[in-house]
């Protein structure tokens, strides 16, 4: 039974190693919306974007977005 559980672990251990990190990234928060009943959208879906971009809601209908690029962290 010990076996089983160790091999078990050391299993998910390898899968874990082999996701990709810092890959992931969501949509901005969108604070304000167009007064538009059915504002148009460019993109439905992910797929419907170029590539390193993602189909995310914007203030009026949803757009095609970059990742966000964030600031040089300053180490003293």
């Amino acid at each position: 039974m010990k076996s089983v559980a160790a091999l078990l672990l050391v299993g998910m251990l390898i899968l874990w190693t082999e996701l990709p990190a810092g890959s992931a990234w969501s949509c901005p928060p969108v604070r304000y919306h167009c007064m538009m009943q059915n504002p148009p959208n460019k993109c439905l879906t992910n797929r419907q974007c170029p590539r390193y971009k993602k189909c995310c809601p914007s203030f009026c209908g949803r757009r095609c977005l970059s990742r966000p690029s964030y600031p040089p962290l300053i180490s003293v």
